[in-house]
């Protein structure tokens, strides 16, 4: 057993005065197999604590269905920051924020529409009841007070960016205490009077504060809200995530290290957001929304300490050095370097389409109107709805009401264009060669692939359901009578696939290949020359792409990889010229 309090303005650890170095990483976000080198990489930076969320969809993506396995296993991965040595800051409020999607809240809940998130409303707190009688039993004997690595808990995360309701706070905060969680508990928010106001709970809970610069400013008030307790930097922004269709966001590390060097002087705590940031696997990104729909890239490099893929940076480097003049370094080592391979390009030389391939992926559902996501149990993916338009008509725009978030249009199966959330007002002509057509006698057939690119994770849009929302309309008519296809796209085993033809068209595809490994070690899948789409490694995703950019590769982790034979395979939704991708031994962002 240990404890972690609070006298006056010091931390305190079994009695003793310690400030806290702690840095972000989070195991979602990272392989299990490399958790370790990741950790023994924080603790020779000099760091003493590391910090993580707990995504609450990674852990219940169905309500009821459970998940804490794998990378999932939250427990292991505490238990191996304990081993190595290293304190542990949990931060497992029902809303994460972290550029992940919807914040970490689970998709279902926007199954109900009358659901209000992130306040004092009895169906959503129920929610986090049942995820909390599961999820903290699991994280009860971690904790200090019980002889765990476990020194500190957040109740919520940044609320005061979001609301005001101190009543839920509360309920939150006693949620977690009648479940056995007596270590020290705390907020983080902005640093301005609003989010101070709305986000905490002062005097009873400790207050910080999160920033990347002007710590003097932020500290100071900070103090005028809570003058008796330590100072702590929850989270200090050494880096920034990208959005695509960015520039790759960089920071340099002589200014990270002079922001640094000034708090620590005040004898302040510090949580480096991130130290590592991992990955954005799968469909996992987030999204923001302040006017604009912006969703987050796959790699969630930050341009921290360590890369994507783990290594040293410069700036690593020179925290390490700074942290040296305020702690012992003695012993603390690097470990080696995690080995690159370069296997050159691969063709991929089998195919399937996606239109051809609906009844391996899905089964159909008929409906009188458009529905969500959300309403047909579906998390993340695709969706595809299909009705016919009785001719002969005029010449007219198909309307989208509204699109969450990108969707492909395509009559009697021709592609027809691109409708984006972002586009002003989500129209599209029908076109024929380039000519705005009249629908034949006989009808047509309209398809509508959308694409889910991650749900808002910040800010006062987080009800983000996702597909065709309203309806669509035929110029003023809406359209009924669909079917609708579900693509989460997590099972790709059914696939039928063909050798590849060269026929010109483009249509949504599956292409597959294979390479062969005799070592094993982290790669990077470049696709250059294709448009967008998602990728898959040995039937894990590995993320999207996108030829906007910024990022121009997809990180590979070694241990997704197998000796022998290896398959990919590509899903891409506007074609390839060459189904050719490369597998280097360096990432490319920006």
């Amino acid at each position: 057993m240990a404890t972690f309090t609070i006298e006056g303005k010091q931390f305190m650890y079994n009695g003793n005065p310690i400030r806290i170095l702690s840095g972000a990483m989070h195991y979602f976000r990272i392989v299990p197999e490399y958790w370790k080198d990741r950790l023994l990489k924080l603790k020779a930076c000099g760091f003493n604590t590391v910090e993580t969320y707990v995504a609450w969809n990674m852990h219940e993506p169905k309500e009821g269905q459970y998940n804490f396995q794998g990378i999932a296993d939250i427990e292991q991965f505490i238990q191996l920051a304990g081993e190595v040595g290293l304190h542990v800051i949990v931060r497992p409020s029902p809303y994460i924020c972290a550029e992940w999607e919807f914040g970490g809240l689970p998709a279902w809940l926007l199954k109900d529409p009358s659901m209000q998130l992130r306040c004092y409303d009895q169906p959503y707190l129920s929610k986090i009841d049942a995820y909390f009688d599961e999820l903290l039993p699991r994280l009860q004997p971690l904790l200090c007070t019980n002889g765990g690595p476990i020194i500190a808990m957040q109740i919520e995360n940044e609320y005061g960016s979001y609301g005001n309701d101190k009543e839920y706070l509360a309920y939150v905060r006693q949620a977690m205490i009648k479940r056995g969680m007596d270590v020290l508990l705390f907020t983080s928010d902005g640093y301005d009077d609003a989010n101070l106001q709305g986000g905490t709970l002062i005097p009873d809970v400790l207050a910080t504060v999160n920033f990347g610069s002007r710590p003097e400013e932020a500290f100071d008030k900070l103090q005028e809200y809570q003058p008796d307790k330590p100072l702590v930097c929850m989270e200090y922004w050494n880096g920034w995530f990208d959005h695509w269709g960015d520039e790759h966001h960089v920071r340099g590390f002589d200014d990270v290290v002079d922001v640094l060097d000034r708090m620590l002087q005040m004898g302040a705590s510090v949580n480096f957001y991130m130290f590592h940031g991992g990955t954005n696997f799968g469909f996992y990104n987030g999204a923001n929304y302040l006017g604009k729909y912006e969703p987050t890239a796959t790699s969630y490099d930050y341009h921290a300490l360590l890369s994507e893929s783990g290594d040293i940076t410069d700036k690593y480097i020179a925290v390490r050095e700074l942290i040296s003049k305020y702690v012992d370094m003695t012993g603390l080592e690097l470990p080696p370097p995690i080995r690159k391979k370069h296997y050159g390009n691969i063709r991929l030389t089998e195919k399937a389409r996606l239109f051809e391939s609906l009844d391996s992926l899905s089964a159909p559902i008929t409906s009188k109107c458009t529905a969500t996501m959300e309403q047909l149990d579906q998390d993340y993916g695709f969706i595809l709805y299909s009705t016919q338009i009785s001719g002969p008509r005029a010449k007219h725009k198909i309307v989208l009401q509204h699109v969450h978030d990108r969707a492909l249009i395509f009559l009697d199966g021709v592609y027809q264009g691109v409708v984006e959330r972002n586009t002003h007002d989500q129209t599209l002509e029908i076109k024929v060669n380039d000519i705005l057509a009249e629908i034949p006698p006989e009808g047509a057939t309209l398809s509508i692939l959308v694409e889910n690119m991650g749900r808002i994770n910040y800010g006062y849009s987080l009800k983000d359901p996702k597909g065709i929302t309203e309806g669509v309309r035929f110029e003023r008519m809406f359209l009924y009578d669909w079917t609708i296809h579900t693509l989460p796209l997590d099972d790709l085993s059914r696939l039928n696939f063909g050798e590849q033809q060269a026929d010109g068209s483009y249509t949504p595809t599956f292409y597959k290949g294979e390479f062969h490994v005799d070592e094993i070690g982290d790669m990077f899948l470049k696709l250059e020359g294709w448009t967008k789409g998602v990728a898959y490694l040995n039937g894990f995703n590995l993320g999207r792409y996108w030829e906007i950019g910024p990022q121009k590769t997809l990180y590979i982790p070694g241990p997704l990889l197998r000796e022998g034979a290896n398959e990919v395979i590509i899903f891409e939704l506007h074609g390839t010229r060459d189904p050719v991708v490369t597998l280097q031994d360096f990432a490319e962002l920006g």
